[in-house]
């Protein structure tokens, strides 16, 4: 399978902008990678690779433990080549870039409010049903070199209403610069739903953990 290659910048400043988002430590470099030593309760470190290289080999080799993450801007097959046989291949994400113009708003439903708040370079929207439950919800961080888009969700009980869009439209329009690239890294499921409103896949990004024993 042959994978369109992302470059390795654009990798670091999306994961550097995932970790203001998440308030995570910042990504630093290591054997060809981008670490973060995020040592949150589901996760004690996170490796991010913009193509198989002898470092991602080595890492997977010396970790033994769960809670650590492997990414690879490739394909499962790709990643789980390099992986040994107690590593576990999680569902794939695709990074992807918009190449449309910013989306227009549109209406809430009746009954619905957005609320939008904003901490130094990220932004949070949070769309409220009428009985006061939270619909939909997302953040998105600026940097100097891109802006990114996370944790866009939609309660099950509220999807197919246009939630996801408007808070995807709530958070574009904090945007300061408009030549910053917009990136986002959706699932399967959410790749379709992107495309529809003008993003493109970049590369697939393939994951894997070692589970809990």
């Amino acid at each position: 399978m042959t994978v369109s290659r992302i470059d390795p910048d654009l990798v670091f400043a999306w994961q550097a902008a995932h970790s203001i988002a998440r308030n995570s430590p910042p990504p630093v470099l290591d054997r060809g990678g981008f670490r973060v030593d995020t040592h949150s309760e589901k996760e004690v470190k996170r490796w991010v690779f913009p193509e198989p290289c002898d470092g991602l080999r080595d890492i997977a080799h010396a970790i033994t433990a769960p809670r650590h993450y492997l990414k690879l801007c490739g394909s499962d097959e790709e990643l789980r080549s390099a992986l040994p046989a107690r590593w576990e291949i999680q569902p794939t994400n695709y990074f992807m870039v918009a190449t449309a113009a910013t989306l227009v708003a549109t209406p809430l439903p009746s009954g619905y409010a957005m609320e939008l708040h904003q901490t130094g370079s990220v932004t949070r929207a949070t769309v409220i049903a009428p009985d006061g439950d939270v619909a939909a919800s997302g953040c998105a961080a600026e940097t100097r070199d891109v802006f990114i888009y996370d944790r866009i969700e939609t309660a099950q009980p509220h999807r197919r209403k246009g939630l996801g869009v408007a808070v995807m439209s709530a958070l574009g329009a904090a945007r300061k610069s408009l030549a910053t690239a917009q990136l986002l890294v959706a699932t399967d499921d959410g790749r379709s739903l992107y495309a529809n409103l003008g993003w493109t896949v970049l590369a697939p990004l393939a994951a894997a953990t070692i589970p809990e024993s």
